[in-house]
């Protein structure tokens, strides 16, 4: 649960006074001004949105879990901590140590457990792989040899006295100069001698390296431009011979299949989460290439493979399989405390749960757990841990007893909220559009010190998730608490392209970005205007990377929105494909617009660059210096469009920023500048 805060001390904090409550009628304040005691640095604190600290990465090794733990305070570091029962939550690495792989630009998981008291991590500052070892004398000791940064580590696996990894090589100048292969990097070195390469690979992009428990095979992941991990991702297994690998195989995946994670369930025998049937399931694949389904339903037990360690199911030491499933559910399938936010009235909520897959019975037991998000799952005997989050729990470790379906958390609240009559209530909504129902949840304003006049509408906030293959989450976000409390509405979307709903709604935007993503946002802000829920004159739409894109793209396009917010977006696609981005998604647009040269014209037609002059209200346009993925240069050009066109806009820039950010100082900054935007843009007209 969280912690309650002063409205007092937040007073004292700032200086102004807090109001604890005002009587409906002509003295109430309207909605998107009511006082409210939590303010943008109480949502830096716990470093914005909780999906950063929900994908952090967690690895059980025995009765030790290994995680990061993202830090805004200390200038967005990532700590490597280390958990045991007896001891507890502890830094496993040095003050300044950064604990980060910069592998893709997005990265990987930045570490690989060799011991109960040891581990192998990627630092930030130079890429370098170092041993680290539990205890406040050990020095992290290099593994690696340094290389400027160019060379890149991730998702390691120990293997006798070494450990193999999938590695990043820096060729020459250009973004897409990049080579990646599967190196094994001694334990015993001390950054004297290059990796050793282990051969296989197969593919530009590779990731998912694991073992066969009799050392004798490997299988790993890949592939290429012009798909994305999503589009179609092969599984590659081949035999190991005097350490190296040899000819592979390809037993699943192909040009419409996308293998997301693979695990071995014994020697001969594979656990893979791919989706032929357009839902990633889990399936038993043979090293001759047999298959069969061990599960299979409209749900997702995988997702999308932005960065190599994701995982979305663990086996047991039992022979189960403990899997996050994400999906609609009824409200009978989640029980929660009694304080906290319910589902909507018609009871379904789409959301992730922790479920335990027994193999041999084809049955897949759901476990009652009071969270509906879950990131990357790890497992040690039958224990799972994972980062987990609800409504009404902030993201936390938590470690799962799958034989008792027992729950604890080992972290705790990261940030102090004004107390649970606070906290966001969301209501899971689908609206009707072209294809199908578009998912959305719904938060109305929410604050016990003001009685709300009726007659006031609220105004709304569209959130637009990145990716465009993220997700909306009902997990207690800090931003959200940050706009509910002030009064205002806010619709997190899952637009065409979103993940969570099959294969088909995430294809429905091929060739649509800019268009169906509009629409989607668009239609989600109309009908809870028609339904009489918001203010359909005071609307804005905000969102990061894709979202970013979307609403630039929506400003420039369409008049639903009255203003905008957008962190580090795409702006201009064509330069986007043609060089101004990394590698990762150097082809992402073929499949997002079309294939160049062929829809060269559509690339410009779209490009929010070029319809500066149809902005149709105040943008406020948030993008990092040091962005690799959406470059400064775009946002310079943008901006200088919007100038030319008398377009109303406020540009910040962020120094040592990339794409997210990590500080306290500039997220604060970042949410006075919309606080600021919303009460000047949508104020009543």
């Amino acid at each position: 649960m969280t912690a309650p805060m002063a409205a007092e001390a937040c007073s004292a904090a700032t200086g102004a006074p807090v109001t604890t409550s005002a009587p409906a009628g002509a003295g109430t304040p309207p909605p998107g001004v009511w006082p409210s005691p939590f303010r943008p640095q109480d949502a830096a604190a716990a470093g914005g949105e909780p999906r950063w600290l929900i994908e952090q990465w967690v690895v059980a090794h025995g009765d030790t879990v290994w995680f990061t733990d993202l830090r805004p305070a200390e200038g967005g570091r990532a700590v490597l901590c280390r958990w045991t029962a007896a001891t507890g939550v502890a830094d496993a690495v040095p003050a300044g140590f950064s604990a980060r792989s910069r592998f893709q630009e997005y990265g990987g998981r930045p570490f690989t457990v060799v011991s109960a008291d040891a581990a192998v991590v990627s630092r930030d500052t130079d890429q370098r792989l170092y041993l680290v070892t539990a205890g406040p004398d050990a020095a992290p000791r290099p593994l690696t040899p340094p290389s400027d940064g160019r060379h890149r580590y991730a998702e390691g696996t120990v293997v006798g006295d070494e450990v193999w990894c999938v590695r990043e090589r820096r060729t020459g100048p250009r973004t897409t100069d990049v080579l990646r292969d599967l190196v094994a990097v001694p334990l015993t070195g001390h950054g004297d001698g290059e990796p050793r390469v282990l051969g296989g690979g197969g593919h530009r992009f590779l990731a998912g390296l694991r073992i066969a428990p009799d050392g004798r095979h490997a299988a790993w992941l890949g592939w290429d431009h012009l798909d994305m991990p999503w589009d179609a991702a092969r599984l590659r297994v081949a035999p190991i011979v005097d350490g190296r690998l040899r000819e592979h195989r390809v037993p699943a995946g192909g040009d419409a299949e996308a293998v997301c994670q693979a695990e071995w369930l014994d020697a001969g025998t594979l656990l893979a989460l791919t989706d032929p049937d357009g839902w990633w399931n889990p399936y038993a694949i043979g090293l001759a290439g047999d298959r069969r389904p061990l599960w299979r339903g409209d749900r997702e037990a995988g997702g999308a493979l932005w960065r190599p360690g994701q995982t979305w199911a663990a086996p047991l030491a039992d022979g189960r399989i403990g899997r996050a499933v994400t999906g609609w559910y009824a409200a009978g399938a989640w029980r929660p405390d009694p304080a906290a936010p319910r589902p909507d009235a018609a009871g379904a909520w789409h959301g992730t749960r922790l479920a335990v897959l027994d193999p041999a019975r084809g049955v897949l037991d759901e476990l009652d757990l009071p969270y509906t998000v879950w990131g990357p799952v790890s497992a040690a005997a039958t224990t799972v841990a994972a980062m987990a989050a609800s409504p009404d729990r902030q993201p936390a470790l938590v470690r799962v007893d799958t034989a008792t379906g027992r729950a604890d958390a080992v972290t705790g609240d990261r940030y102090r909220t004004p107390g649970p009559g606070w906290l966001p209530a969301g209501e899971h909504r689908r609206f009707p559009v072209p294809g199908g129902e578009v998912h959305a949840v719904v938060y109305p304003p929410r604050n016990p010190a003001v009685a709300a006049d009726p007659g006031h509408r609220p105004p709304l906030l569209v959130v637009a998730h990145g990716g465009p293959t993220g997700r909306a989450t009902d997990a207690l976000d800090p931003e959200t608490l940050l706009f509910t409390s002030r009064g205002y509405a806010v619709a997190l979307v899952d637009y065409g392209g979103s993940t969570g709903f099959g294969r088909a709604w995430r294809d429905r935007l091929r060739g649509g970005w800019g268009v169906v993503d509009v629409a989607d946002c668009a239609a989600v802000a109309r009908a809870l205007a028609a339904e009489g829920t918001v203010d359909g004159d005071r609307v804005a739409l905000r969102g990061g990377s894709a979202g970013g894109w979307t609403t630039c793209a929506a400003l420039t396009s369409v008049d639903t929105f009255r203003c905008g917010a957008a962190y580090f977006p795409v702006l201009d696609p064509l330069a986007w494909a043609e060089g101004e981005t990394h590698d990762l998604e150097s082809h992402y647009l073929h499949g997002l617009i079309g294939p160049l040269p062929a829809a060269r014209p559509t690339y410009a037609d779209r490009a929010p660059v070029h319809r500066a002059a149809r902005l149709a209200g105040p943008l406020l346009l948030l993008q990092g210096e040091e962005d690799t993925v959406c470059p400064l240069a775009p946002a310079e050009r943008f901006v200088a469009a919007l100038a030319a066109a008398g377009a109303p806009h406020t540009y910040l820039r962020f120094p040592g920023e990339g794409h997210v950010f990590r500080q306290v100082g500039s997220i604060t900054r970042a949410l006075d500048a919309e606080l600021a935007l919303y009460a000047s843009a949508l104020r009543p007209r």
